[in-house]
C-alpha cells in the first residue's frame, strides 16, 4: 500500500468512528423518549436498562452505519480538499478514481460485514429486545408507598403513611385488609413501622398498634348485629405476596418465528410455509364456492342426448313462473349471503396471509439493501467532499444530512407502499437505491472533472449575468 492510499485511509477511519458513536447516541436517546414511560417507575434494575439498550442498538446499526459513511466520506475529502490536498494527489498524478480505490476496499469490507451483522447478528439481536420488551410491558407497577396517599398497587390492600424515611422507617401506618370474603374490610392502624423485603414478599414490621375487625354474630340464624374485635399489640409483622412484580423471562422460543428475528434460510423457509398455507385456503375457498355456482344436472351421465342450447334475451325472473318467483328468490337470496358469509372469512385469512409474506420478503429484501446503501452513499459523500472542499462539522453536516433524509425519505416511503402493496418487495426496498445511483454517478463524474458544482462565487456570477441582461433589456421595453 502507498503511503498516499495510507493516508486517506486514516483520515477516514477517524471521523467515521466519531460520526457513529455519535449517531447511535442519538439514537439511543430517541429510544429512551420513546419507552421512558415503560422504563420510569417500575423498579428495574439499572442491568435490565442497559441490556434493553444494548439489544436496541443493534436495530439502529441499519440507520447509523450509512449515515456516518456518507458523513465521514464528505469530511474525508473535504478536508482534503479545503487544505488543498487534493490538488497535491492529482498533481502527483493520481486522479480521484485511483485515490478512492482504497477507501473503496474499506468501505466493501464494511458493506459485507453489515450484511453478516444484519444475516446472523441482528435477528439474535432482535429476539433478545423483542422478548425483554414484552417482560417489561408486562411487569406490574413497582410497589412504591408514597407519604400521605393511599397505594393500591398490591391487590387486595390499600396502604397510607404520613411519613416514609430513606431507610424504610414508617410513621402512622394505616392498612386496609380488603381480602376478606364477607367484603368488609379490616383495619390495622400502627404509630410507627419498618419496612423489608424478601424474595417475594413485603414484609411491615408495626409497633404500638390496633387492629380492628368486623365479623357477623356467632348464632347460625340470621342476626343483623355483627362483631367487632378490637386488638392492640406492641409488634407485629404483616406480609404482602409481591411475587407478581418480579420480572419473570419469557421463553425466548415464542418469538423466533417473528419474521425480524430470522435469517435468510429462516425467511425462505417461512415463505414457502406461508405460500403453502395460502395455496390450500385458495383451493379450499374455490372448492367451497363453487357448488354454489354449479348447475345441477341429474341425467349427466346417464344420457347421451345432446341439448340444445337456450338463448335467453330477456329478464330470468320473466321465465320463471309467477307460483315459483318468491321460493326461488328466496332460495337466491340464502345462497347469496351464504357465500357472503363464507367468503368474508376467507378473505380476511387471505389477506393476513398475503401481507405475511410481502413482511417476509421485505425483511429478506433488507438483508441486502443495508450493505448496498453503505456504497451508494460512499460515492455521493466522497465526490461531495471534493467538490465542497470544506472539511469539520459545519458544511458537511448539513449536506450529508440532507442527502441521507431524501434517502430515507425515499426508501420509508417505497417501504410503506410495498408493505401496502402498491409496489413490489424487491422494487419497493432497492428504489432510493435505484433513484439515487445515477446522482452518485453524476457527482463522481462532476468531481473527477473538477467541477465547482457547489461554489458559491459561480452561482453569484450566473444570477449577476442573469440580473445584466434584465437591466439591459429594460430600457428597450420602455421605449
Amino acid at each position: 500500500m502507498k503511503k498516499i492510499h495510507l493516508l486517506l485511509v486514516k483520515a477516514f477511519i477517524k471521523p467515521f468512528f466519531v460520526t457513529f458513536f455519535i449517531v447511535m447516541f442519538i439514537l439511543l436517546m430517541l429510544f429512551l423518549f420513546k419507552y421512558v414511560d415503560e422504563l420510569i417507575g417500575k423498579g428495574f434494575e439499572w442491568y435490565v436498562i442497559l441490556e434493553l439498550m444494548y439489544y436496541a442498538s443493534a436495530a439502529n446499526v441499519s440507520m447509523a452505519l450509512p449515515l456516518s459513511i456518507l458523513l465521514s466520506s464528505i469530511m474525508t475529502f473535504g478536508t482534503l480538499g479545503e487544505n488543498y490536498e487534493l490538488v497535491a494527489i492529482k498533481s502527483a498524478g493520481i486522479s480521484l478514481q485511483k485515490a478512492m480505490m482504497p477507501l473503496l476496499v474499506v468501505i466493501i469490507f464494511l458493506a459485507i460485514s453489515s450484511f453478516i451483522f444484519s444475516d446472523y447478528m441482528l435477528p439474535k439481536a432482535n429476539l433478545k429486545f423483542g422478548s425483554l420488551l414484552w417482560d417489561i410491558r408486562n411487569k406490574k407497577l413497582s410497589f412504591l408507598i408514597k407519604e400521605g396517599v393511599f397505594n393500591n398497587s398490591i391487590p387486595g390492600y390499600s396502604i397510607r403513611v404520613d411519613k416514609k424515611n430513606d431507610d424504610g422507617e414508617l410513621k402512622n401506618v394505616m392498612i386496609y385488609d380488603h381480602t376478606g370474603n364477607n367484603g368488609i374490610a379490616k383495619i390495622i392502624i400502627a404509630k410507627e413501622g419498618k419496612m423489608s423485603k424478601d424474595d417475594s414478599h413485603l414484609v411491615l414490621n408495626l409497633h404500638d398498634g390496633v387492629r380492628y375487625e368486623e365479623s357477623s354474630g356467632k348464632s347460625s340464624s340470621y342476626n343483623p348485629r355483627q362483631e367487632l374485635t378490637r386488638m392492640r399489640f406492641k409488634e407485629t409483622d404483616q406480609k404482602f405476596d409481591i411475587s407478581s412484580f418480579k420480572m419473570n423471562r419469557t421463553d425466548e422460543e415464542g418469538f423466533r418465528g417473528n419474521t425480524q428475528m430470522l435469517n435468510l434460510k429462516g425467511l425462505s423457509k417461512k415463505k414457502d410455509s406461508l405460500s403453502s398455507e395460502l395455496d390450500s385456503i385458495n383451493k379450499f375457498a374455490a372448492l367451497n364456492v363453487s357448488s354454489y355456482y354449479k348447475q345441477n344436472n341429474y341425467t349427466k351421465g346417464y344420457t347421451k342426448l345432446m341439448a340444445k342450447v337456450k338463448g335467453i334475451d330477456k329478464p330470468v325472473l320473466n321465465i320463471v313462473p309467477k307460483n315459483q318467483k318468491l321460493s326461488i328468490i328466496q332460495s337466491a337470496l340464502d345462497q347469496a349471503n351464504t357465500v357472503m358469509q363464507t367468503t368474508s372469512g376467507r378473505i380476511a385469512d387471505h389477506g393476513d396471509r398475503t401481507r405475511s409474506i410481502i413482511k417476509v420478503e421485505i425483511e429478506y429484501q433488507k438483508k441486502f439493501t443495508l450493505a448496498f446503501s453503505c456504497l451508494l452513499l460512499f460515492f455521493i459523500g466522497a465526490p461531495l467532499g471534493a467538490i465542497i472542499r470544506k472539511g469539520g462539522l459545519g458544511l458537511p453536516v448539513v449536506v450529508a444530512i440532507v442527502f441521507f433524509l431524501l434517502y430515507h425519505i425515499i426508501a420509508t416511503v417505497a417501504e410503506k407502499s410495498a408493505t401496502q402493496g402498491s409496489l413490489t418487495p424487491f422494487f419497493g426496498m432497492w428504489l432510493a437505491i435505484i433513484i439515487l445511483s445515477p446522482l452518485g454517478a453524476f457527482l463522481t463524474y462532476k468531481a473527477t472533472v473538477d467541477s465547482a458544482l457547489f461554489d458559491v462565487n459561480n452561482f453569484k456570477l450566473v444570477f449577476t449575468k442573469i440580473f445584466k441582461i434584465f437591466k439591459r433589456k429594460s430600457p428597450s421595453q420602455a421605449v
